[in-house]
């Protein structure tokens, strides 16, 4: 049985994961904007090793591990600050959520180192255990964990004020 085209095989991959890619680079940079431009440089690197991501155990976990690396690579090289501005986000349909806490959270994971960021997404959104964690990162498992323990105690100190203001509200 022959084999489907190259392209074709990418471009159905494509159609079916680019919103799962956007979601995962929205997740790790906080902005639709740069979320849709980190998953099209995802795209054009995994279009370009295609032939190895078609073959490998999971193409999603090869997809992932280069959307990480983009978005990694676009924050060491200080491009980011100078290219991204602030935009009003884009409409998505989203499941109904308790919105301040929604804000409360994407704000203070904004406010999170990148690879503390990178790894509270791929454990906690993605699912990942430590050593799948650890793999796409390019680091040990101690490394993961270390950083997401980081990572949640200072999501817990950025977060903890808007809980204690609202649980002092609700005592009065």
């Amino acid at each position: 049985m022959a084999k489907p085209d190259r392209d074709a095989e990418f471009t159905e991959y494509l159609k079916a994961r680019s919103a799962w890619l956007a979601r995962v680079g929205y997740l790790l940079c906080g902005d639709w904007h740069r979320a849709d431009d980190l998953a099209q440089n995802a795209a054009v690197r995994l279009y370009r090793h295609w032939s190895r991501a078609s073959r490998a155990d999971s193409v999603d976990a090869y997809a992932r591990r280069i959307l990480v690396n983009v978005y990694l690579d676009e924050q060491q090289s200080g491009w980011s600050r100078f290219t991204f501005l602030h935009r009003d986000p884009i409409e998505r349909e989203t499941p109904a959520l308790d919105a301040d806490a929604s804000l409360d959270l994407r704000e203070a994971l904004a406010r999170l180192a990148p690879r503390q960021r990178a790894t509270v997404v791929l454990r906690y959104y993605c699912d990942l255990s430590v050593e799948e964690a650890a793999e796409v990162l390019g680091c040990s498992p101690g490394t993961v964990k270390s950083q997401t323990a980081r990572a949640l105690a200072r999501l817990r100190v950025l977060l903890a004020p808007r809980a204690a203001i609202e649980l002092e509200g609700i005592t009065r």
